[in-house]
């Protein structure tokens, strides 16, 4: 939800200070349209304004969300300035804050305006509960009841959804349940006070359970647990109709609950997380000539190569969240001068000590140059360039640092094993590789290294996380020729595993988000 302030507006008003009103303009995707999101409400007679009515936005960290405020004089068609940014620039900004100065009004200076994001908490909490039953109804004829609970959460206009089944225990009216995790959200919705309905049930096998009795309960009633045990009554409304001495159907006993908010991927970038972002491009004689029109890393005057716009659409993202906006950029598989030597490793720059480009169009220009001066060779081997960006990840493990490398290949790979060792290997640092495959050739060994299938694994040993994704480029290339909305879906395919594997990386080394510095 971006919050916004301005400062040092231009005047427009003769006999006092300007009106100023923001509109906010989001730009409909793969298009050049611009549709208006909200407006804020007019502050009166000033030029530094603070706007209280905020919007709140979907935020997606795989797409461009490009966005466009307007600041306007209320009341009057005078135009004060606007500013263009990508929310992501907002949100990877130091503590979501960012200054833009405002453009538009020819030789005036119009201010600024300062943009503030936080995301919405909206109950992320993750309750871990336990519970255990006493004296149940018996059900079965030749032994005890198999008990097992369901959790129903109560909707708006009173109907119930199914939230969770605990496993069978069986034979026994005194079960014991596994300690089992659910999201607040699925169990209440957030509403601390909404119903939670759990019904007790006997198993039998053809499906045909039955019925042993319900309580109800809300999640603000079952937290108190956390301080003393909560027993409920297990009553089934059929018998208490027809016996008049029926107490109960056995007892539930909540013996545990606690509670753990569950980190977003928005919190540790808030939190000072930079992602490093660097790319790895295959100059291998299999791509065909570059001055030929059929070879794979040809640029027309009017076209840019696949490899090339693979790398505009995935770059443009991830810069957001990259404070320096240096990018170490490495080509593979090609003779290198002066002496001809085959490299899997040579900085596209030409600068061995410092391979960082300036700027996705610092890589592009790169990349173009590097095409002219070496000769394209082999084999195609990934390991090398995976081990560089792995041995960079080793360095800094605390959570401040997270790398994401983009190799973009034809996909005949010529070290398999090696790169599957060094995936295997760097599965257990703060990265992720993404694959971009280009050209015809059937990729079966990328889809092998992508690992969503089958956990990738190497000499017998386990990737500890799936850090792989890759896409094939033709899936994108679309016939209606809106290069712009095809690039922008294979951005969003590649790029949304990210956060989930950012998270699991974290959380798996219990690393908590810093705190944002208050303000």
């Amino acid at each position: 939800t971006p919050g916004f302030s301005s400062r040092n507006l231009l005047d427009m008003d003769t006999f006092s200070k300007s009106d100023p009103v923001v509109v906010l303009f989001v730009q409909v995707s793969g298009s050049s349209e611009w549709k208006e999101f909200g407006r804020t409400e007019v502050i009166d007679n000033t030029l530094n304004p603070d706007f209280v009515r905020k919007f709140v936005l979907d935020y997606y960290f795989e797409e461009k969300q490009n966005l466009r405020f307007d600041v306007a004089f209320f009341g009057a068609q005078d135009f004060l300035g606007q500013a263009f940014v990508a929310l992501g620039e907002v949100i990877g900004s130091q503590r979501g804050r960012l200054e833009r100065p405002l453009t538009g009004v020819p030789g005036k200076r119009c201010g600024t305006i300062l943009l503030l994001a936080e995301e919405l908490s909206n109950c992320r909490d993750i309750v871990t509960m336990q519970l255990c039953a006493n004296k149940l109804d018996k059900k079965d004829f030749f032994g005890k009841s198999d008990p097992f609970l369901v959790f129903y959460r109560s909707n708006e206009d009173g109907t119930f959804t199914i939230c969770h089944k605990t496993e069978v225990v069986k034979n026994t009216l005194n079960p014991v349940w596994q300690p089992f995790t659910i999201p607040v959200r699925a169990l209440c919705n957030g509403d601390y006070d909404r119903t939670v309905k759990i019904d007790v049930y006997d198993w039998d096998r053809d499906g045909s359970h039955d019925f042993i009795g319900e309580f109800a309960t809300s999640y603000r009633e079952l937290s108190r647990a956390q301080s003393q045990f909560t027993v409920y009554e297990v009553l089934n409304p059929r018998k208490k109709c027809k016996k008049k001495k029926y107490v109960n159907s056995g007892t539930v006993t909540l013996l545990s609950f606690s509670v753990e908010s569950e980190f977003t991927f928005v919190d540790y970038i808030r939190g000072g997380t930079q992602l490093n972002f660097t790319v790895a491009i295959d100059f291998t004689a299999s791509n065909g000539l570059p001055s030929q029109p059929t070879s794979l890393h040809y640029a027309s005057p009017y076209q840019l190569s696949a490899y090339a716009l693979a790398l505009k659409a995935v770059g443009e993202i991830i810069q957001d969240y990259d404070s320096d906006k240096l990018f170490p950029a490495y080509g593979f598989g090609a003779k290198v001068p002066p002496d001809g030597k085959i490299s899997h490793q040579f900085p596209l720059n030409n600068n061995v000590e410092n391979p960082s480009c300036a700027g996705i169009e610092g890589v592009l220009e790169s990349y173009l140059q590097s095409l002219r001066t070496v000769q394209l060779y082999g084999p195609t081997n990934f390991a090398p360039v995976i081990n560089q960006v792995a041995g960079t990840a080793a360095q800094v493990t605390d959570g401040s640092q997270y790398h994401v490398l983009l190799i973009i290949t034809d996909g005949v790979i010529s070290d398999m094993l090696q790169t599957k060792e060094a995936i295997v290997t760097a599965s257990s640092l703060p990265m992720s590789i993404i694959i971009v495959g280009v050209g015809p050739a059937e990729f079966e060994a990328m889809e092998e290294l992508d690992g969503d299938e089958v956990r990738l694994s190497s000499r017998g040993r386990y990737a500890e996380r799936d850090i792989v994704q890759f896409v094939p480029f033709r899936d994108y290339v679309d016939d209606s020729g809106n290069q712009v909305l095809s690039m922008a879906r294979l951005a969003k395919d590649v790029l949304a595993e990210i956060p989930e594997q950012l998270l699991s990386y974290m959380k798996t080394r219990d690393i908590k988000p810093r705190r944002a510095d208050p303000e």
